[in-house]
């Protein structure tokens, strides 16, 4: 202590209080240390990062002992704890979810009565041990719960993938087939051919493709050989046997290689398509909005609920009213004959004048393009027009053609020019008006916090942001209230922005599966957004400073539309399907109709549909397959809620399904006590936005099965508290450390 005096005397003035002040910072920080210590042998598990500050900030000793440290600690926690909820109920559900969405499985009764406890306490509850033990009581009872239903949906999965294991062992090859129909080979083959005899399982390999039969399915059809002999023509294909295990039969029922007849109403109309391509600015909404706005009925589909929002205003202003459908919000308007939804949410059994989808690029999305495919080929609309990127126009023409629509092209050009800068542009030169892209949420803040201490005013806008604080930074940059927007590619769809100029902070990025290069279409449909109609007539394009070369940036900008080689659209299940398949195979195990689903209905060689990935859905099938009191429908909705993987989204749900199950509520989330604004830590912002995208997902399930997810309200008014708090804390222009220290969230 006296070497650590004289260090810090030797740097400041000559003053008692100064130096002991300096000194106690300096404890504080070791202070820290000791608390986490003393937390981690009390077993205080639910002790955050910030209560171990808050707790050392309250100690004004220089030599603090364990005890003084212990009080501290349970004072910052008991406030935390009072903060978290508005009684002791919703406090110990926010914080123990907290705890569970960390890892680690959750905590145990005991250490969940000992949080009860501590909460009751924190909250004065006049009888905190009764508290604790009614929640110590209902925990063990939810845990078993919880236990029995991993059990049975990891036995039901077993059984299944037993069932499929043991049937592909029962097929055969080619050889046997003849001696088993009573013919000979060459009719065997030709049977083959036309569609008569099934074919169990086909089998790539390097000498060609290896077929595999069921005899269970070839048995019946021997009989009928005598007549395919005896007839000229091509009869009938026969019906095939319902060995509950063939993957022909289930194909046949799943009817996936011929998607298209799946949309009854759509099949019913005489339809015509017309495919709008062009640029980024080229009015392709606005000539399709006009349309739409002359019909008598019409839809209108977009790739995100803000947009959707937009495409309504768009309606309202041209003076037709219209409802909203989205996933996790309706707003009917009576009398309506209008709808503005999202594309997931298209209702195909509603014929209409006119719809509208926009977007169409994202057909060749892995995650999402089996919806737009969905969209386009059943949309039940005389006029169908489909506006998007030039890269999408061959998959819409093999769709048209596949459902056997007429289709007309319109192709749009850019209503002003497109540049790129023939220089890069420091950071420092950044200017009003320019939008600064990067493709994470760390770079953006890290970009955002940079510009703040070289006193710019920053918007920000990316992936994790709610529409709604999207918009609202959106809202303030094309105001003048920032001059500067940060951005992922969050930008390239569903925002009106007054850019004059998109600056690349890096030409590559993250793809989810790997670090790659920007591609022609990124680069165009984001640098695209530069330039606005009646604002800035000419858009420009750069690079930044030391982010790449400008004559890469110019190549990509005027380099020809890159067309995919894969043109055959993405499909995937519906609930219909779902039932078909389970009541083919006699199961009620979600992951087995998925995974012969996966397995059966589409060859890879399919020369018209591709399959949609179904790893998500069977990872939340796996979960909530051995939950009682879910049908195998409610199980299927449960696998379409968009959750967050990266957040533990599908334990989450394998939560709510029990609580479902058994007949009980879900409460929706809770943020508990938020911060001031202007002292938010980066892992309170983080903190925030998951919590909003858990609601959005309680809010999806909630339009669903509202009897189990009932408090609409109180999630409604959270989602508001929320997007309220962030933005807030987004318009917090802080120079210095803590903006520095906001740019490492």
């Amino acid at each position: 202590m006296p070497a650590l005096i004289r260090a810090v005397a030797r740097k400041l003035p000559a003053d008692a209080g100064t130096v002991r002040a300096a000194l106690l910072e300096l404890r504080r920080r070791g202070y820290v240390a000791r608390l986490a210590d003393i937390a981690n042998r009390s077993g205080i598990v639910w002790a955050r990062r910030e209560d171990l500050r808050a707790a050392a900030e309250s100690i004004d000793s220089l030599e603090a002992e364990d005890a003084l440290l212990e009080a501290a600690l349970e004072a910052a926690i008991a406030t935390r704890l009072r903060d978290a909820g508005r009684t002791p109920e919703a406090a110990l559900e926010a914080i123990a979810a907290e705890i569970a969405d960390g890892g680690g499985g959750g905590l145990t009764p005991p250490r969940m009565a000992a949080l009860a406890q501590a909460i009751a306490e924190a909250h004065g509850h006049p009888a905190p041990d009764s508290f604790a033990e009614a929640v110590r009581a209902t925990e063990e009872a939810r845990r078993a719960e919880r236990r029995s239903a991993e059990i049975a949906a990891r036995e039901a999965r077993r059984a299944e993938v037993k069932r499929l294991r043991e049937w592909e062992r029962s097929l055969v090859p080619f050889q046997p087939v003849p001696e088993l129909l009573g013919c000979t080979a060459k009719e065997a083959l030709r049977w083959i051919a036309a569609g008569l005899i099934p074919v169990a399982r086909r089998i790539p390999g390097k000498a060609g493709e290896r077929w595999e039969f069921d005899p269970v399915e070839l048995a019946p059809l021997r009989a009928l050989v005598p007549d395919w002999r005896s007839r000229e023509e091509k009869p009938a294909a026969p019906a095939l046997a319902r060995g509950k295990s063939g993957n022909a039969a289930v194909a046949r029922v799943a009817a996936l290689d011929r998607y298209a007849a799946h949309f009854a109403t759509a099949r019913a109309l005489i339809r015509r398509i017309t495919l709008v391509t062009g640029p980024t600015n080229s009015g392709k909404s606005y000539l399709a909005l006009n349309r739409l706005a002359q019909a008598e009925s019409g839809l209108a589909l977009a790739p995100l609920r803000l947009l959707a929002h937009e495409f309504r205003e768009a309606l309202a202003t041209r003076g037709v009213a219209a409802s909203l459908t989205t996933g996790e919000e309706r707003m009917l308007i009576p009398g309506s004959r209008h709808v503005a939804a999202t594309v997931e949410m298209c209702p195909f059994r509603n014929p209409v004048d006119v719809a509208l989808i926009d977007e169409a690029q994202m057909l060749h999305d892995r995650d999402r393009g089996a919806a737009w495919t969905a969209a386009i080929m059943g949309a039940p609309a005389r006029d169908v027009f489909v506006l998007g990127a030039p890269e999408g126009a061959a998959m819409v023409r093999r769709i048209a053609k596949l459902c056997g629509d007429d289709i007309e092209e319109v192709v749009l050009e850019r209503k002003g020019p497109l540049i790129a800068a023939r220089a890069p542009v420091p950071l420092g030169d950044l200017r009003a008006g320019d939008a600064l892209i990067a493709f994470s949420r760390r770079d953006v803040l890290d970009l955002r916090a940079e510009l703040i201490r070289r006193g710019r005013r920053v918007a920000v806008v990316y992936g994790a942001l709610s529409p709604e604080v999207r918009r609202a930074e959106a809202a303030r940059f094309n105001g003048g209230d920032a001059d500067i927007l940060v951005a992922t590619d969050a930008i390239g769809m569903g925002l009106n922005l007054n850019i004059r100029r998109v600056v690349f902070s890096t030409l590559r990025k993250f793809d989810g599966e790997q670090r790659r290069d920007l591609s022609v279409q990124e680069v165009k449909q984001i640098g695209g957004r530069a330039g606005r109609y009646g604002l800035h007539e000419e858009g420009v394009v750069a690079v930044l400073a030391g982010a790449g070369a400008p004559e890469v940036l110019k190549r990509l900008l005027e380099a020809a539309h890159e067309t995919p080689v894969e043109t055959r659209p993405l499909v995937q299940p519906d609930a219909d399907i779902v039932a078909a398949v389970a009541a083919e195979i006699g199961s009620d195990s979600l992951f087995g109709v998925l995974a012969r689903i996966k397995r059966a209905v589409l060859r890879k060689d399919d020369p018209n549909y591709r399959l949609a990935d179904l790893a998500a859905p069977m990872a939340i099938a796996g979960v909530v397959d051995g939950v009682p009191g879910l049908s195998l429908l409610d199980r299927w909705t449960y696998a379409l809620c968009p959750i967050d993987l990266r957040d533990n989204g599908v334990a989450r749900l394998g939560r709510w399904a029990v609580e479902h199950g058994a007949g009980r509520g879900v409460r929706p989330p809770e943020a508990g006590r938020l911060p001031p604004p202007d002292r938010a830590r980066p892992e309170e912002l983080e903190r925030g936005e998951k919590v909003q995208r858990r609601l959005v997902a309680w809010r999806w399930m909630a339009q669903r099965f509202p009897a189990a997810f009932a408090d609409g309200a109180e999630a409604e008014a959270e989602t508001q508290r929320l997007n309220a708090w962030i933005e807030d804390v987004l318009r917090q222009q802080r120079r210095g450390r803590a903006a520095t220290r906001a740019g490492s969230a």
